[in-house]
């Protein structure tokens, strides 16, 4: 009833702010697309990326899969859950490891675009107090949530529904918080940058309607694909009258009425969401029916609508620059180098630590080969480098390095209201990089392979590789870094600048509409026109200060005078072949497996935490947690940092080795031990997936009933056992017979079709 009645004003609401987004969008639309046709027929003057880019990183591979507990809120109790990270980033939770394989369909999945992942309680009470100002608990009533043990995993969002877990050591607490980052680092990051039109319209357009509200500066929430951040720009609107009116007509204790208006905010999410999506993707589709015409209108008068734009942007220039340089002279001039020395010192610490990371992982494969040899030991260590850099665990020493970026005094000068934008977009940067060394090594490898001859060959040819790779990390590194630099700078800076100017000259910029020719005014804008002036008033000044900072050895960045030739002008076309499978290739196995097995096969980038699902499962109902016997969870491929070599140290040995006549056993060295293929079952096609386009997640009808007792695995049903089915009151989640524990296993491919479904939510 409450929703009901809450519909009509907000839809309302959600409508007229659509309204302005939609036109805006139609506006920069005619603008991006006018962009990426110059750009198409002018080319681009910037440096070659020397390493290769893999297409598809992680098609058929699960990202992590293990088991923890949630909290159910619908009727207060911990249940375990066995949980699926596949190559999409989606969290899968199924009722047990068993309704996995089974391939019934799972209890939820959750899209984490926009959460935020906390380990620590407090930490979650200080964000729900804050939601709600006013109702916050006195001291000694019980917490919004209680966790039975002291390794709480909380995925916290501002509007919609909040997650809880916990594990049991403090060890699988840091191994499923480096996996939820990850998910919530790759979905965040949800709009694809192959759209050169789209996407940059996308983004103008939430720039410009956010200004228009008087709303400069960095925005947190613009996270996910454009569904989702519209509809938390919406949501940012709404929320202070949602709050008003909903607030005061709250009951019951302060835990009751905390709970009550997450669950409000969460459903108002929901129908926000439907709301924006209809309407977007109606504009959308109305855009690219209109394209066609427009590109053929650029394409005709190019000549034309940029000499109209340059006599355009000359007025506004002669208008706008003297009073824009002032500006950069007294307020922003004075602080470019410490902002870039701030921005620097924690991301070239980052790059570091990922050449480092990669160097490592080479290293210690080729003391492994020198002491065991064989090309099968080589493809078993191959498999697992080539998705080193998906490895949330082995990464995070990487990403870590960006924590420490902090623009103090700064941040509210520039009115930056979170470093999180340049902490996830260079955290994203490393992960590429790594991707791009490894794949150019597995490539140059791959290649050497038929013309090496025996061991001693192969580990010279290891050791060669990497010094190449090393090099070519090290100028696409640089580059990487101060195109990073040159953009945080920008995104620092112009806000600031447009603020600071709006009071003089936007209320000027209407008399130079009339300069712009009817025939031409859908691809020139004298707003766009205008903020490329005063990004032409600040550029010189970040480019010089880039250009400076190159030059200090201690950021390991190369100089813009230093262009490395391409010393293998056939390397790129190897980059385009088929994809490597080195298992398949090399294991002897000519006859290809059927999809079955393959499923049952399913390659995992980090090994499962807790493999056997009957050593963790409990239910808590009350505050006493019963404490199952289960053994210290399974290590994550690390080794113990302190019992190997320095990275100098193992180069020396290998060498060493290389010229010696024969291999000692001492040079072996811990290797992660990671499963070349997992246990479990995950197919591309039939294993449920989170869209691109919902927002948070949706629950799914149970496959199996509550957890099964400590200690015991499920036992399979007779087919007369008569099933408890849980209620919709006990579990808070629909109940559909098909899919229950009782009913026979679906033949593979039941769950294929996404009407099935409901991955809204």
């Amino acid at each position: 009833p409450c929703l009901t009645w809450l519909c009509s004003p907000f839809a309302e609401k959600t409508g007229k702010v659509l309204g302005e987004f939609c036109r805006c969008y139609q506006e920069q639309y005619g603008v991006a697309l006018f962009n990426s046709v110059r750009y198409e027929i002018e080319g681009n003057g910037g440096p070659q990326a020397q390493l290769l880019h893999r297409k598809v990183p992680l098609e058929d591979h699960v990202i992590f899969s293990g088991n923890l507990f949630q909290y159910i809120e619908e009727n207060k109790k911990w249940r375990n859950r066995f949980c699926v990270v596949p190559h999409n980033y989606g969290l899968v939770l199924y009722e047990n490891k068993l309704a996995y394989e089974r391939e019934l369909p799972p209890r939820v999945l959750v899209n984490s675009a926009g959460y935020k992942v906390l380990t620590s309680v407090d930490q979650y009470l200080e964000l729900v107090n804050n939601s709600l100002p006013g109702v916050t608990p006195k001291s000694g009533q019980s917490p919004i949530v209680k966790c039975p043990t002291d390794f709480p995993l909380i995925l916290w969002h501002p509007y919609a529904r909040h997650y809880y877990f916990c594990v049991m050591t403090g060890k699988e607490q840091e191994k499923w918080r480096a996996v939820f980052q990850d998910c919530v680092r790759h979905c965040n990051n949800g709009i694809s940058e192959d759209s050169k039109v789209e996407a940059p319209a996308f983004t103008d357009a939430i720039r410009m309607y956010r200004q228009s509200k008087e709303q400069y500066g960095t925005w947190d929430m613009l996270c996910g694909n454009e569904t989702q951040v519209l509809s938390n720009l919406v949501m940012e609107e709404l929320l202070p009258e949602l709050r008003s009116t909903i607030g005061p007509r709250l009951k019951g204790k302060a835990q009751e009425r905390q709970r009550t208006w997450i669950q409000i905010s969460d459903a108002v999410y929901r129908m926000v969401y439907e709301q924006t999506k209809a309407q977007y993707d109606a504009t959308m589709a109305k855009c690219e029916q209109e394209r066609p015409q427009m590109e053929s209108t650029i394409r005709t008068d190019m000549d034309q609508i940029i000499t109209s734009k340059e006599h355009l942007a000359s007025k506004i220039r002669a208008f706008v620059l003297p009073k824009a340089e002032i500006c950069v002279r007294n307020h922003v001039q004075p602080y470019i180098s410490s902002i870039l020395e701030a921005l620097m010192t924690p991301t070239s610490q980052g790059f570091a630590e990922v050449r480092e990371v990669f160097f490592k992982e080479v290293t210690d494969m080729n003391m492994n080969i020198v002491n065991e040899g064989g090309l099968e030991k080589l493809v078993e260590y191959m498999e697992k480098l080539s998705h080193l850099a998906f490895h949330p665990v082995k990464m995070q020493s990487c990403y870590e390095k960006m924590d420490q970026l902090k623009l103090e005094g700064l941040q509210q000068r520039f009115d930056v209201s979170s470093t999180s934008v340049f902490k996830q977009r260079a955290q994203i940067h490393m992960r590429q990089q790594m991707d791009d060394a490894v794949y150019t090594f597995e490539t140059l490898l791959h290649q050497e392979l038929g013309k090496l001859q025996g061991k001693d060959d192969l580990c010279k040819s290891i050791q060669r590789i990497l010094e190449r790779v090393l090099k070519k990390y090290d100028y696409d590194s640089s580059t990487v870094r101060k195109k990073f630099f040159r953009e945080a700078l920008l995104q620092i800076t112009i806000p600031f600048l447009l603020k600071k100017l709006a009071p003089t000259c936007k209320g000027e910029l209407a008399k130079f509409q009339e300069l712009i020719f009817e025939d031409f005014a859908s691809f020139i804008l004298v707003e766009n026109t205008y903020e490329e002036v005063v990004l032409q008033s600040v550029m010189k000044d970040i480019m010089q200060a880039v250009k400076e900072a190159a030059v200090q050895r201690k950021h390991n960045l190369y100089r813009d005078s230093m262009v490395m030739h391409n010393s293998d002008p056939n390397l790129h076309l190897l980059g385009e072949g088929i994809p490597i499978d080195w298992g398949e290739e090399y294991s002897g196995q000519p006859e290809a497996e059927p999809d079955t097995d393959k499923r049952r096969r399913a390659k995992q980038v980090v090994s499962v935490i807790q493999d056997d699902e009957g050593l963790l499962p409990y239910e808590v109902g009350t505050e006493a947690l019963l404490q199952p016997s289960s053994p210290e969870p399974r290590e994550l491929e690390e080794s113990d940092p302190g019992a190997e070599p320095s990275s100098l140290g193992r180069v020396e040995v290998i060498r060493e080795a290389l010229h010696s006549t024969a291999a000692s056993p001492v040079l072996a060295s811990p290797v992660p031990d990671v499963p070349a293929r997992a246990s479990v079952q995950h197919s591309a096609p039939a294993s449920p997936r989170p869209r691109a386009d919902g927002p948070a997640e949706a629950p799914v009808p149970p496959a199996t009933p509550a957890s099964p007792t400590p200690g015991a695995e499920p036992p399979s049903p007779s087919p007369g056992t008569t099933c408890h089915q849980p209620s919709d009151q006990e579990t808070g989640e629909e109940v559909a017979p098909p899919g229950s524990e009782c009913s026979p296993p679906q033949p593979p491919g039941t769950t294929e079709s996404r009407e099935g479904v409901q991955t809204e939510f």
